[in-house]
């Protein structure tokens, strides 16, 4: 019969491979019937066999058996009828997989062995191609579980194999290795490791699933260990060593990485066998690419979940909660801890649960406050299993009711899982899963944990990068914007900001409000170039530059033109957009400049909006000579002016006119008696934003108490103290706030008498009158503050003018405009009970007399 009915996996002498690799200085593969055989025993055949049809389609006979037991042992029939009731030829009439457990296989009356066994299963897998039956293929199993579904599909793969090897040989001569053939076609690969010896002997399917040729392997270990990633190493290592505890199946994916630079994934499927009489301890084992992984399909989604999960987790948070969603429910898990090394302490990120009870005391005793969020910091030297693990970088398990240092009591009586995290070559952090109940931990779950543990130290890393970079961002961004807006008189401001979610979250876009005096305002929104540090930077200069330029007293137009010479002469390849406007609140009149920047938009009184039609200049940055054109708007009670930056209205899926509608239309559909809610909606929720943008929106409500101003060009006589005393007492009286009479004199001759003797030029006194104060203003055109005398004496001639002003005074100061500087007093005016006789102040032409 030409079959090979024989053929059994046999382990050679290791101390003759040893003397052969001395001899040749390379150690030759195993023959291949050997190698199929260890496959095979591993897939759970104990013995495979092909039929064929033979001549006329009546019969199938056997023409070849591999596997660790012969045909003879178990009484395959050689023959058997094609129309009989065998599961050989019920599977291939049916074209469909037959399993039989013993129980099932009793029900047929030919085709299983004989004698049959009481744990034998069997597998008839038919062999068809294009509709031509070709034969079947028969897998006897030591086990009565009639094979898993992962040893199931392997036996499918097979059979196709064997069913290619068939359909090429169709016509000539049958081979006289078809199954080995078959098996060599899924780069299945076996090896024998004597662990005393460091000697293994391999075959050469593993030799090139690794990529070492036959020439180059010396029959050692550590020659194919060395192709292993360094992260991997420790776990393989303990899987390959022999245990006195179990020498029952281990399994493990690692990675090798390829002479090409390929990296590829690998399983890892062995077993020890016990040393007997003189002969060492021994590992047999089968390697396959992943496409062969016996493991459970939930367990491979859920790595691939992982990486994609852990691909979108930016920071460490969400790390840390990827971790715990991965580990605790499908690992029926009741503890997970996730911990940063830094330096010597571990830095914990997620406990789940959260409460510090289900936590040892030493930990409860390092909790920061009572609040959840507040985790402990734990110093490694406290926790010798942490230490141990993070030294040897290697996983550690321990079973129930393991001895451990009180830093890990109650955590995992029940089992507990060490996963130091690598990245990089270092230990970056922990995790530490533990169970109440006792807890086995299989070979699928510590391929899991290992291949959990190589991704999330990667993710923590780039986390902990990404966490670092974004806070240094967002401290800068903070300190280059405003703190906080000033309260308005007459109306509210609010602004927002928010990042570009992507690269570095700080950019060029900028705001500000700044108060001018009294009842003047200007509104500043920009955008330089850019998305980076430099982009910051320039903004950052850009800000200062034009609220320094605007505090000065510049009117809008000579502001932005300042600030362009200021950015051309910084010699940079960025430019900024700016628009500005000065409101006067008590009118409602605004001067808007605009330099390359979207114009500002307005909801009405009446609910609807509109964009404002401004003119415009280059933006800033691009030419010196250019001119900024200045654009009046008058502004009712009740608007809201909005100022935006293009992250806001345009994005690569969203044009600019398209964007500006979207924006004009919510802000009509807004509320606008709370600015800081219309101005979240007016931001929307649009998702990760390709720019940052910038947002300040202003609601003009018009001053309720309207001021009274009058006005004297002081000049230069010398009766010119007088003369404003004159002016200033005759204005109190028409306001009829004489009894602030004696305060106002004193300060308006002091003032005047200190622009007249220090300064050159016109001198300007200003009075005005809100509510219950008076503010006295002389301007001049020297642009040096008045200075206080540092000492005051009896014999002093001068100085204290300024400190009779001061306290006298509710408040004082100077500030500067445009050609010079205002010296500015205020003070409170008496209150006295109104009479019918008097009325007090009455409307007259528009203001209060």
């Amino acid at each position: 019969m030409p079959h090979d009915g024989r053929a059994r996996a046999e382990v050679s002498d290791p101390r003759a491979n040893e003397a052969e690799a001395a001899d040749t200085g390379s150690s030759p593969p195993v023959p291949g019937a050997a190698a199929s055989d260890r496959a095979l025993t591993f897939a759970g055949v104990a013995l495979a066999a092909v039929y064929v049809v033979g001549v006329g389609n009546e019969v199938l006979r056997l023409v070849e058996t591999a596997g660790g037991a012969a045909s003879s042992e178990y009484g395959l029939p050689e023959r058997l009828p094609l129309s009989g009731g065998s599961p050989e030829a019920h599977a291939l009439r049916t074209d469909r997989p037959l399993w039989l457990n013993p129980a099932a296989l009793a029900s047929f009356s030919e085709g299983g062995p004989t004698p049959l066994r009481a744990e034998a299963s069997l597998g008839a897998l038919p062999l068809r191609r294009e509709g031509r039956r070709l034969g079947c293929l028969v897998v006897v199993g030591a086990s009565k579980d009639a094979f898993e579904a992962e040893q199931r599909r392997f036996l499918e793969r097979y059979a196709d194999a064997v069913t290619g090897v068939l359909q090429t040989e169709a016509g000539r001569p049958m081979p006289s290795r078809l199954l080995s053939s078959a098996l060599r076609s899924l780069r299945v690969g076996s090896f024998v490791l004597v662990p005393d010896t460091g000697l293994i002997e391999v075959d050469e399917t593993l030799l090139e699933l690794v990529g070492i040729t036959p020439h180059d392997f010396d029959g050692k270990a550590d020659t194919l260990l060395a192709h292993a990633l360094p992260e991997d190493m420790p776990t393989l290592m303990s899987v390959l060593g022999p245990s006195t505890e179990a020498f029952g199946r281990r399994e493990l994916e690692f990675r090798v990485r390829r002479p090409t630079g390929e990296m590829r994934w690998l399983s890892l499927s062995c077993r020890v066998v016990e040393s007997i009489d003189d002969r060492p301890a021994q590992v047999l084992g089968v390697v396959t690419a992943t496409s062969l992984l016996r493991r459970r399909a939930d367990d491979v989604s859920r790595i691939q979940w992982l990486t994609a999960a852990l691909d979108d987790a930016a920071t460490i948070p969400d790390v840390s909660r990827v971790v715990v969603t991965v580990l605790r429910e499908p690992l029926g898990a009741d503890r997970v801890a996730l911990a940063e090394l830094q330096d010597d302490r571990l830095v914990i990120t997620v406990l789940d649960p959260p409460q510090p009870a289900a936590w040892p005391e030493t930990w409860r005793s390092q909790w920061r406050s009572r609040w959840i969020s507040e985790w402990p910091e734990i110093p490694v030297s406290a926790l010798p299993t942490f230490e141990m693990a993070l030294r040897d970088g290697r996983m550690g398990l321990w079973p129930a009711d393991s001895a451990l240092e009180p830093g890990l009591a109650g955590i995992g009586p029940g089992g507990l899982a060490v996963l130091p995290l690598p990245a990089k070559g270092r230990v970056v952090g922990v995790c530490l899963v533990g169970w109440d109940q006792p807890h086995e931990f299989v070979p699928e779950e510590r391929s899991l944990l290992t291949a959990t543990a190589a991704v999330v130290g990667q993710a923590l890393q780039r986390a902990h990068a990404h966490d670092a970079e974004q806070e240094l961002a967002t401290m800068l961004q903070r300190s280059l914007l405003p703190r906080s807006l000033p309260e308005l008189p007459g109306g509210t401001a609010v602004a927002r900001y928010l990042p570009a979610r992507r690269g570095l979250q700080v950019g060029g876009d900028w705001y500000d409000v700044i108060a001018l005096s009294e009842d003047r305002v200007a509104l500043v929104i920009g955008d330089v170039q850019g998305h980076s540090a430099g982009a910051a930077t320039i903004m950052g200069q850009m800000r200062t530059a034009v609220r320094a330029y605007a505090v000065e007293g510049h009117p809008p137009d000579v502001v932005l033109s300042h600030a362009n010479r200021l950015l051309i002469g910084m010699e940079t390849d960025l430019f900024a957009t700016c628009c500005y406007a000065e409101l006067d609140m008590e009118e409602g009149n605004i001067l808007f400049v605009r330099a390359g920047h979207l114009s500002p938009l307005v909801r009405h009184p009446d609910g609807t909006a509109e964009e404002l039609e401004v003119e415009g200049g280059l933006p800033l940055g691009v030419s010196a000579e250019v001119e900024f054109p200045m654009t009046a708007v008058a502004l009712a009670p009740g608007s809201v002016l909005a100022l935006v930056t293009d992250g806001l209205v345009e994005a690569a899926d969203l044009p600019l006119d398209e964007g500006m509608h979207r924006t004009r239309t919510a802000l009509a559909a807004a509320d606008p008696a709370d600015p800081g809610l219309m101005a979240d909606e007016l931001l929307g929720d649009v998702g990760p934003r390709e720019d940052d943008v910038a947002l300040l929106l202003l609601r003009y409500d018009g001053m309720k108490t309207r001021p009274i101003r009058a006005g004297w060009v002081v000049w230069r006589l010398p009766d010119a103290v007088m003369h404003a005393r004159r002016f200033t007492a005759r204005t109190l009286r028409r306001w009829k706030v004489e009894e602030a009479a004696d305060a106002v004199l004193l300060v308006v001759s002091e003032l005047v008498t200190n622009a007249l003797v220090h300064t050159q030029g016109p001198v300007r006194l200003d009075l005005t009158l809100r509510g219950d104060r008076v503010r006295v203003c002389v301007s001049d055109t020297s642009p040096r503050a008045p200075a206080k005398p540092v000492i005051v004496d009896w014999e002093s001639t001068g100085g204290r003018g300024l400190l009779l002003v001061e306290a006298m005074s509710e408040s004082f100061g100077t500030v500067p405009v445009a050609g010079g500087k205002q010296v500015w007093s205020e003070l409170v005016v008496p209150q006295r009970e109104p009479t019918p006789a008097d009325p007090g102040p009455r409307l007259a032409q528009g203001g209060l007399r």
